[in-house]
């Protein structure tokens, strides 16, 4: 075992110096080295064993998918179990529950129904679906999510970006108004495909898929979806017969402009805006004092009540005010013989399906993880896609659309005090009684209500301090978050999404084909290497020139670019020592501390810059090559055209080495 008394140096250094994780650090060990015979570090990186092969890993992550934690062999029935604890995490937890436990996710899950009704109902109106449907989506995907999810907080049912998302993607394919059948025929096909590609990433770890969308590109995604969702309410806060069905904010203005010379209710605008008023006050109050969270869960139900008995009492739906009329209840019925896995619209429908899983994963997961985090424990983001897979699969077969974990019904369930994923079958089993015995009483609920409520809940995706932060930190990224809202607001929810794609995936071939390169310098009195642009103080050795290349990977889309630049610094470092210090350079060092792979365009550009450097007469060395990177150098012959006795573990041994060439040369 070695010793490094240079990392209390470096601990130091860290604290007054602010030295950034990414600095180089080498350590000086050859007092070690000369105390242990044979010993060289050379060698060591030379003699490596050779790395995992890419099938390997493969095979290997499918195997941990599958099998929890092991790679130790089972028995047929070991790995029967270790597969059903995995799928089924309640086994796990629901050993401990108890009647404390059940007594706080009972309240909560009360609480979360009071509030998840008439979200349903009204998510399900911008979905362009029958009242019913909402509900039964807020019945079956919880009660699978209560036994598969790994979250103790998240809410499960219809949202209302992915119900605009449906919406707005397949009344491209048909037409609600015309073909309501089809439509909903496509809405369910579309569910159980979302489902198959949400299992399918979780059991093949393809949750970086989900990265796809980057933080600000969710972050515009969402705020134009809301400007979008709250402009679709205007059909039912003003009561118009006729509305466009397109989603931009132009055809919006346009649709409404061209109705104000039609007839329109002023009951219907009345209703509206005294109930969303109401329910705005109760969350301000909520949020003033947390004691008072069960006000603003209650209020979208209480102005549903209310608002229906108020035009039942009125009789205000024989003087222009729209009601939802007949809401089917019942059992939720069976739907799997609706799913069409054939042509004509098979592929359009995988299309939304896999924008559906990723923008229903990504809401879900991120929802997840932050209460995850306040409370303290870990969330299993690949146990999280399989879980939304299978419900989402199970609901498509039970007259459900796309759910997913709802942000604001989960910070309800948070607040209510819920101790685990119980309080959503607590949830599920009221909206299923409201199913059985209310659904009669909703006859006279006026629409406007119903997009009052889906108004209130928009706020909340809209994070404009998010987006300013945003732009101080990271300009770049504040493009993608604009591309993303103007997308959305002005084209369409697949533009926006587009958009946003393009812009971060330019981002990242921009600065994979030009990757940071900085010469490095000594930080006097220590063993430590960094950049001589951020550290001027740092101090450049003598006839030795230090290049840290800063990209992970050397490829075909950057070689090219470091070689010129090697080159390009080397011919200007000789110069300019020639001319200041009248020495020469003699040696340059390669730290690869960073490039964790590389191709054969990166390895033939390692050759061409040894045959430069040979032809002026420089010496090149190599610091610490990757595992990857070595054996692929070795298999290329690289490390023999370079020489093995110049290929070094630190940044320090290899200008020790130069330095002491260039003595024996003299």
């Amino acid at each position: 075992m070695y010793t490094f008394p240079e990392r209390d140096c470096l601990v130091s250094l860290s604290l007054n110096k602010r030295v950034p994780p990414n600095t180089s650090i080498v350590m000086d060990t050859m007092a070690h080295e000369t105390a242990i015979p044979g010993f060289s570090k050379n060698a060591m990186i030379l003699d490596s064993p050779e790395p995992p092969s890419v099938w390997k890993e493969v095979t290997g992550t499918v195997k941990n998918a599958l099998i929890p934690g092991g790679d130790k062999p089972l028995s047929p029935f070991s790995f029967f179990l270790s597969c059903i604890k995995g799928l089924f995490p309640v086994l796990q937890w629901g050993r401990n529950y108890n009647l404390k436990s059940f007594r706080s996710d009972f309240m909560a899950g009360l609480t979360l129904a009071s509030l998840g009704i008439p979200q349903s109902i009204g998510y399900a109106n911008l979905a362009k679906l029958d009242p019913q449907y909402g509900l039964y989506t807020s019945v079956v995907p919880p009660l699978i999510y209560a036994v598969m999810g790994s979250s103790q907080e998240i809410a499960i049912g219809p949202v209302a970006v992915v119900s605009l998302l449906l919406s707005s993607m397949i009344q491209k394919i048909v037409d609600p108004t015309v073909d309501p059948d089809t439509y909903l025929k496509l809405v369910f096909t579309v569910t159980f495909l979302t489902g198959i590609f949400q299992a399918s990433f979780g059991l093949l770890r393809l949750g970086f898929l989900v990265d796809l969308l980057s933080h600000a590109a969710i972050v515009g995604f969402m705020a134009g979806a809301a400007i979008v969702i709250g402009l679709q309410q205007l059909k039912g806060l003003l009561g118009l017969s006729h509305f466009t069905n397109n989603t931009d904010v132009i055809s919006v203005i346009k649709a409404v402009s061209s109705t104000i010379h039609q007839p329109w209710h002023s009951g219907n605008f009345l209703i509206g805006c005294s109930f969303l008023v109401l329910i705005l006050a109760t969350r301000f109050i909520a949020r003033r004092n947390k004691k008072y969270f069960w006000l603003s869960a209650i209020a979208p139900l209480l102005s549903v009540i209310l608002s229906t008995l108020i035009v039942f009492i009125t009789k205000a739906d024989k003087h222009g005010v729209k009601i939802i009329q007949h809401v089917h209840g019942g059992l939720n019925p069976s739907s799997a013989k609706q799913i069409q896995l054939t042509q004509p619209y098979l592929a359009e429908c995988a299309k939304i399906a896999i924008i559906c899983a990723i923008i229903a994963l990504t809401e879900a997961i991120a929802v997840g993880r932050s209460f995850a985090s306040v409370r303290g424990y870990r969330l299993d983001g690949n146990k999280e896609m399989m879980a939304m897979g299978f419900m989402n699969v199970a609901g498509s077969l039970s007259s459900c659309y796309v759910a997913t974990g709802s942000f604001s019904r989960s910070a309800v369930n948070f607040s209510a005090g819920c101790k685990t994923a119980v309080s959503n079958i607590v949830m599920a089993a009221t909206v299923f009684l409201a199913l059985q015995l209310f659904t009669r009483l909703l006859y006279y609920t006026p629409v406007a209500i119903l997009a009052s409520i889906i108004l209130s809940a928009l706020p909340g995706l809209i994070d404009f301090k998010e987006a300013m932060s945003i732009w101080k930190v990271d300009k770049m990224d504040f493009v993608i978050c604009l591309g993303a809202f103007l997308g959305v607001l002005f084209g369409s929810v697949e533009i926006g999404l587009s958009i946003a794609i393009i812009i971060s995936f330019a981002k990242i071939i921009i600065r994979a084909i030009r990757p940071r390169m900085e010469v490095l310098g000594r930080i006097e009195g220590t063993e430590i290497f960094c950049s001589i642009r951020q550290f001027p103080m740092a101090i450049q050795t003598q006839s030795v020139l230090v290049i840290r290349m800063d990209s992970s990977f050397l490829c075909f889309v950057n070689a090219n670019f470091i070689r010129e630049r090697i080159i390009r610094w080397v011919t200007e470092a000789r110069d300019t020592i020639i001319e200041k210090a009248g020495d020469k350079l003699e040696s340059v060092i390669i730290d690869m501390s960073n490039v964790t792979n590389i191709d054969t365009s990166g390895l033939s550009a390692l050759e061409e810059i040894h045959k430069e450097l040979v032809f002026l007469n420089l010496q090149m060395a190599v610091a610490n090559p990757s595992w990857t990177v070595i054996h692929k150098m070795k298999v290329a012959g690289v490390t023999a055209s370079i020489g093995g006795e110049w290929i070094f573990l630190t940044v320090a041994d290899a200008i020790q080495a130069c330095l002491s060439s260039k003595k024996e040369n003299v």
